[in-house]
């Protein structure tokens, strides 16, 4: 008997081929083969949305091959991806292959085994019309909003703008996120911490928790941190002044043994999550990775391997056979007290679809340090974090014990202890590592509690003061959301599914509604001025509420409780009366001209700054009778470069002319003020010395736009660096330079660029100060 599979990529039909072998012909649709026309609607809302689907340009040879193969096929299994939009990409296929349906089966399987293959084949199925009418639901009614809403961006903001349903849900949290910080309130407080040295070492540093009402120094309680807070200076220095005349006595110790549960493995959302904390991908990189991972991997005399499991998924739902050899290879590698008495169990959000399994590897004996050899770099520590997630979700909980001094005061020579006035120090010991002997997030996670050591005292011990450290801080906004952090409030809010994420992220960036900085997602001026007239004029669309309850009915549409037309008509009548009224409006949508004190050059008007197709610029508030225009000191664009011209001191190489500071695609240069005249350009210089060769550091930045320093001999000299030099010696090495440097919280540190110098100082920390 002959038999055609038919899968979407070349790399997983390698992978199948190899575990089917003779009797079956594995080809590849590559992707989708139908979609709705690109330049016109192709729903006929008159006619119940009834989509007009075509061919996609290219794809005619390849229907003409898979045509071919299926009429000479006994059966033809279709084993596009398990979810929706695999499931619309088999009725396309079924539909094009043409004779009997008959021999037309669907198989699916979470994992590229030869056990998940094999077993799919042996139980075929039909394919899910629901699953289907889920998919073209999500299809249409992102094509009804996409195709109404961008000619009216057109309109009223610019031309070659779009808009989609859940892309524009998504660039208002970022903008929301921007007003919040922007309207936050800085506040003032204080902390006070204490270093003491008790009858055994070592010394050890407490913080203030609780001042007596009885010193009349006012405190606050701050609910968002839950923390003790000393308002201003003057509070924090009488504090300081009433407890120097006092004594210090361990009142208490508390020991406290807590157990540490392990992480369930990933599904898709924490994946990206992880991958962008960990790695530094972007959503569409990790999702671009784990799709080689599943679809198979060259792998020496094994073949092409399939990895993972399926890496769309919201359950965290793990097969028998993959829980029993995770504890065998446990019980093997760490211990018989690693392995739990009994296969963990993690709990899915009652919103998850549970169609697959949580993102595990697929073999045993497939370790990292097994195929380092056969994997790309970037491939390899995706396989790593995923291999490590899930083996330490298997493993037993970590037990800790915690232990906290409460440190009391006294008057001088009195046995009377204070009330009121309490210092707290915690450490914690890690009794049995557990999970966390593999899991490396966790040992991130109490890193700082583990160095924490306390000393073996006892209750009642007097201790000796060594310093009292009052300390300055202001209240912070909320931070900007990253990717991690943007896809996890996607998650939490319903906002698309585990298949849409990376899509969301990477559209609204190429759309240059949102943009990076320094790794978070900021608006672009684009970005709010859209936003908000979308807000303003389609209140249900951009409703986060709103677009969770339709993600719903498109779960409700896959499991046969309502009919897809349905859905879409309940959403286009509102949808459809709010686009006649926008677009009766007449006004263009633009942010207001802000006043300068600046004239204009050529009629002396007060110049404006104008927002133009290209971002802010400088314009005459004469216009149009004075049309005077120049760029924008020191704007910083993110879809182009500034295009800010600064006099400089220096002379031009060719004709002796003044040189200027102006941006190009690839970061700012030096160029000759009397161009077009002169051409003559040359990098911008930092006034720091190459280490190599003593040629200049320059500013530069790659093709994606990224910054980068490297020495203007290039290419001679190879030096480069992704951080920025600062021209200040090392106090310690006396290195002629220094770099800076961004953690991942936002710190900025400066750095010595030694590697056998340790010399570092955080900024913040230096420009706050202890005090004042």
């Amino acid at each position: 008997m002959n038999s055609v599979v038919i899968v979407e990529s070349p790399a997983k039909s390698k992978t199948i081929n190899k575990i089917l072998g003779k009797g079956f012909s594995v080809k590849a649709s590559i992707g989708h083969i139908k979609d709705l026309p690109q330049k016109k609607l192709g729903v006929d809302v008159e006619k119940n949305f009834e989509p007009s689907y075509v061919v996609i340009p290219g794809k005619e040879k390849i229907i003409k091959e898979l045509r071919g193969s299926a009429k000479e096929a006994d059966n033809v299994y279709i084993a596009t991806d398990p979810d929706r939009e695999g499931e619309a990409i088999a009725w396309h296929i079924a539909e094009v292959i043409e004779g009997n349906p008959e021999k037309v089966f669907r198989v699916v399987f979470n994992e590229i085994t030869e056990r998940a293959v094999k077993e799919a084949i042996k139980n075929p199925r039909r394919i899910d019309m629901n699953l289907v009418d889920a998919q073209q639901a999500r299809r249409i009614l992102d094509r009804l909003v996409g195709y109404g809403l961008s000619p009216l961006l057109w309109k009223k903001v610019r031309k070659g703008l779009s808009a989609g349903r859940v892309q524009s849900v998504a660039v208002r949290l970022v903008v929301d996120r921007e007003r919040e910080i922007s309207a936050f309130q800085k506040e003032e407080y204080w902390s006070i911490n204490a270093q003491f040295e008790g009858a055994k070492p070592p010394q050890f540093w407490a913080r203030l928790s609780k001042i007596s009402e009885k010193t009349g120094i006012s405190s606050q309680k701050s609910e968002a941190e839950r923390k003790f807070l000393i308002p201003n200076e003057e509070s924090a220095t009488k504090i300081v002044d009433y407890l120097k005349g006092k004594e210090f006595i361990l009142q208490k110790i508390e020991k406290k043994n807590k157990k540490r549960m392990p992480y369930p493995p990933f599904i898709t959302s924490t994946l990206q999550q992880a991958a962008a904390r960990e790695l530094r991908f972007t959503a569409k990189k990790t999702m671009s990775i784990a799709q080689q991972l599943y679809e198979g991997i060259e792998v020496g005399k094994e073949g092409s391997v399939g990895l993972i499991t399926y890496m769309r998924t919201d359950s965290h739902r793990v097969a028998p056979e993959a829980q029993e050899w995770a504890r065998e290879l446990i019980g093997k590698t760490f211990g018989k007290n690693y392995v739990p008495e009994k296969p963990p169990v993690y709990k899915s959000k009652s919103s998850a679809q549970d169609a697959h399994e949580a993102i595990r590897p697929t073999y045993a004996n497939m370790k990292p340090e097994d195929v380092t050899t056969y994997l790309s770099k970037e491939q390899l520590v995706l396989y790593t974090l995923i291999w490590n997630r899930f083996l330490s979700s298997q493993m037993a909980p970590a037990q800790l014990e915690q232990t906290t001094f409460i440190i009391g005061t006294r008057l001088q020579g009195s046995v009377d202890i204070d009330e009121g006035n309490d210092f707290r120090a915690s450490g914690t010991v890690i009794r049995f590592r557990g999970f966390m002997a593999l899991c490396t997030e966790s040992k991130e996670e109490t890193e700082d509690e583990e160095t924490k050591i306390l000393p073996a005292l006892k209750e009642g011990e007097r201790l000796k003061l060594l310093e009292l450290l009052p300390k300055q801080h202001f209240t912070q906004p909320l931070p900007r959301y990253s990717e991690a952090t943007l896809v996890k409030v996607l998650e939490e809010k319903g906002i698309g599914r585990p298949s849409t994420y990376a899509a969301i992220l990477s559209t609204i960036q190429d759309r240059k509604y949102v943009h990076k900085e320094e790794g978070k997602f900021a608006p672009t001026e684009l970005g709010i001025v859209v936003n908000d007239m979308l807000v303003e004029k389609f209140s249900d669309v951009l409703d986060i509420g709103f677009t969770a309850k339709l993600e719903d009915r498109l779960d409700n549409i896959e499991e046969g409780k309502i009919r897809w037309v349905k859905v879409v008509k309940d959403f286009y009548k509102p949808f459809s009366h709010d686009l006649t009224e926008a677009t009766k409006s007449t006004d263009r949508v633009k942010p207001q001209d802000i006043p300068t004190e600046e004239k204009c050059d050529k009629c002396g008007q007060p110049m404006v700054i104008r927002w133009g197709r290209h971002g802010r610029f400088m314009a005459c508030s004469g216009y149009p009778e004075c049309k005077n225009t120049k760029p924008l000191e020191g704007q910083e664009r993110k879809d182009q470069p500034a295009a800010s011209s600064r006099q400089t001191d220096e002379k031009c190489e060719k004709c002796g002319a003044p040189m200027v500071i102006k941006a190009g695609r690839y970061g700012n240069f030096l160029a000759c003020s009397k161009y077009p005249e002169c051409k003559a350009t040359k990098p911008l210089p930092t006034g720091i010395k190459c280490p190599l060769d003593g040629g200049d550091i320059i500013e530069r930045r790659t093709k994606k736009g990224k910054l980068f320093w490297s020495c203007s001999n290039y290419p001679k000299c190879k030096f480069a660096s992704w951080y920025r030099p600062v021209p200040q010696i090392c106090p310690e090495c006396k290195s002629p330079y220094l770099m800076e440097r961004r953690g991942k919280d936002g710190t900025v540190i400066i750095v010595c660029p030694n590697k056998e110098c340790d010399y570092k100082t955080d900024v913040k920390t230096t420009e706050q100060g202890q005090g004042k």
